[in-house]
């Protein structure tokens, strides 16, 4: 397990186990399995865009080469350079010793099929809302009607600009409180060259917003509770706290955007919100709001829907629950 947050230590490995290592392993198919083997014998946990150690292996020998992560299989067997080897190596057992996402080694990932930016200021992007984006988020809107979109707790701004691209004609706003996740969004911002298009409002939900209103509010607060927070697994304490913990049951920032999302909702539109494990413990905690759970081909759950008629239905229920 990784030192940094469990009692055990990872397996040790000198500078001369290192070269007998470059010694010994040749080619690309060599150096992920290697990885992989290593990732399994310390223990690393895998949810950060990567499910195994083999998965996880080939995206960091593939990004230390410089390579594709679609690379064709042929190129499996290529024999690396000296060099090469000890940029792998080296690499292999950062992911190790440091207990890092693999994203923040690299200083990339995937959402919705983009390249994005991250470092340790925000989450690594993982949420299933990916497809809802892809989707346009079919059927529950009409995407030629779509010509603002909200993205609450924006953090690297994934979720906002994958949404501006489904819609191009819509405006988009992405709102956090960190002022470090903010200057992450601005990076991916310029990088996709969407400053014309892509507001960054800095605030506490939806503070600094005024009377604006939205066609689509979408939102992937923190939503654990304390005591799951507390247990997770080292990769996630890697991650910025204020990004995941939400209070004793994990839902004091999801019962605020209830409350305040009839104000910024305009007719015909949607709330869509990842609450992850917190899920039953919503339902319990509104039980009886028509909470739509949505269902995702690639895997991931605890993202509800609401429409903007069901938001106003039950607008008093949620402001009470939240003053209490």
């Amino acid at each position: 397990m990784c030192a940094s947050f469990f009692p055990h230590h990872p397996p040790s490995i000198s500078m001369t186990d290192t070269t007998a290592v470059e010694q010994a392993l040749r080619t690309l198919r060599d150096y992920i399995r290697w990885g992989a083997s290593r990732f399994q014998e310390a223990g690393l946990f895998f949810g950060h865009g990567t499910a195994t150690a083999l998965d996880e292996a080939a995206t960091l020998v593939l990004h230390a080469l410089h390579l594709p992560g679609d690379l064709p299989g042929t190129y499996m067997d290529a024999v690396l350079a000296p060099d090469e080897r000890r940029q792998v190596v080296g690499l292999l057992l950062r992911r190790i010793k440091e207990c890092k996402p693999a994203a923040y080694l690299t200083q990339e990932a995937l959402f919705c099929g983009l390249p994005f930016y991250v470092d340790e200021r925000v989450l690594v992007p993982r949420s299933p809302i990916a497809e809802l984006i892809e989707q346009q988020f079919a059927p529950w809107v009409d995407p030629d009607e779509v010509n603002a979109v909200l993205d609450l707790c924006t953090g690297s701004g994934c979720i906002a600009i994958g949404c501006a691209y489904a819609f191009p004609e819509a405006r988009v706003d992405a709102v956090d409180l960190s002022s470090d996740a903010l200057a992450v969004a601005e990076i991916n911002r310029a990088k996709h060259q969407l400053e014309d298009r892509l507001r960054l409002v800095p605030g506490d939900l939806f503070q600094g917003l005024g009377d604006a209103r939205y066609d689509v509010i979408v939102s992937n607060p923190p939503y654990v509770n304390r005591a799951e927070w507390e247990s997770l697994p080292a990769e996630y304490h890697a991650e910025p706290k204020m990004g995941l913990e939400s209070g004793e049951d994990g839902l004091d920032c999801v019962r605020r955007i209830l409350a305040d999302a009839d104000h910024h909702l305009n007719a015909g539109g949607i709330l869509v919100v990842e609450v992850g494990s917190s899920a039953e413990t919503l339902e319990a905690v509104y039980p009886e709001v028509p909470f739509t759970w949505l269902d995702f081909e690639r895997g991931g759950d605890g993202v509800f829907l609401l429409t903007a008629e069901q938001v106003a239905e039950f607008a008093d229920v949620f402001r009470a629950r939240a003053a209490a």
